[in-house]
């Protein structure tokens, strides 16, 4: 299984250029798909999704080609959408029978082993009868994930599937992806919180006005900037004046002032120590970089 993206561009009727010459090679496995918002990567999911026309350019996936196969493609590919609405009379389990048979399957028995066997994998079971909109958020992704997994796709794209949710569920939700992502298929997840990809993303790739700016391993990006990241204790004056030199990734207050993480080529304090980099430092300083 193999989705391969070639020289991808696409121009709304206002001028905006919101996909410049992409190319991905995305395999088996949990894909990450990093960048700030208005970066283009909505557009490159709807696009994949067949909700969109490119401007030009060549996607295909498992061999089928975009332009020429959008039937076959549309039966392999399960779709998050970030702004997914529910159907405000249907029950968790009525909704998820009601996208099924949306999606062709015509046999009640077999709707209602899947759904079972669905909210079950989604940890949704004991609130099989409870109203879709009466779900908490967290409980609400996970059955818009339940929903993208009907029919067994073989790509699944996620577009910022944990903004606005606590700590917890964002964690139990990059769980049900990671658990998701050993059974053959391709995961693509959008997003511009750094944490969702480090903790579950072997590859990735950062998108930044419309364009690739870098695809790989986590691992590799952040050796980018290995020697760049800093970590002093300083005053408020100190603060201010730091704020103005460099990129300040986190302030924590601390009891003689604060403790500061920051991005700079040389070291900028003399109590300064250099720490080793994580996904978000790497992201702050790349962004920095290439700004």
């Amino acid at each position: 299984m193999e989705l391969q993206i070639k020289n991808l561009n696409k121009i709304y009727d206002n001028g905006h250029q919101a996909l410049k010459d992409v190319n991905l090679t995305i395999r088996e496995g949990m894909f990450g798909l990093l960048g700030p918002n208005g970066a283009g990567k909505s557009t490159l999911m709807r696009i994949l999704v067949t909700l969109q026309e490119p401007g030009s350019g060549e996607v295909t996936i498992d061999g089928y080609s975009l332009s020429h196969h959008r039937r076959q493609i549309r039966q392999m590919i399960g779709y998050l959408p970030q702004d997914f609405r529910f159907f405000p009379k249907l029950k968790a389990n009525e909704f998820l029978d009601y996208a099924a048979s949306l999606a062709g399957n015509k046999s009640k028995k077999e709707r209602r082993m899947e759904v079972d066997r669905l909210l079950e994998q989604v940890g949704l079971t004991d609130a099989r009868e409870r109203f879709a909109n009466k779900l908490s958020g967290g409980m609400k992704r996970r059955l818009g994930i339940a929903q993208a997994l009907i029919g067994n796709p073989r790509l699944l794209i996620v577009d910022e599937p944990t903004t606005g949710l606590d700590p917890g569920e964002r964690i139990r939700f990059r769980n049900i992806l990671s658990n998701l992502s050993q059974q053959g298929v391709i995961i693509i997840l959008s997003t511009h919180i750094v944490a969702d990809i480090s903790s579950t993303c072997r590859s990735m790739a950062l998108l930044d006005n419309g364009m690739v700016k870098y695809g790989g391993s986590p691992d590799d990006f952040i050796a980018q900037s290995k020697g760049l990241v800093w970590r002093a204790s300083v005053g408020f004056e100190e603060l201010k004046s730091l704020k103005e030199q460099f990129p300040v990734i986190t302030t924590i207050p601390s009891v003689e002032g604060y403790e500061v993480e920051l991005i700079a080529r040389e070291k900028p304090l003399r109590n300064a120590e250099n720490i080793e980099p994580g996904l978000e430092h790497a992201y702050v300083c790349f962004m920095e970089n290439n700004a």
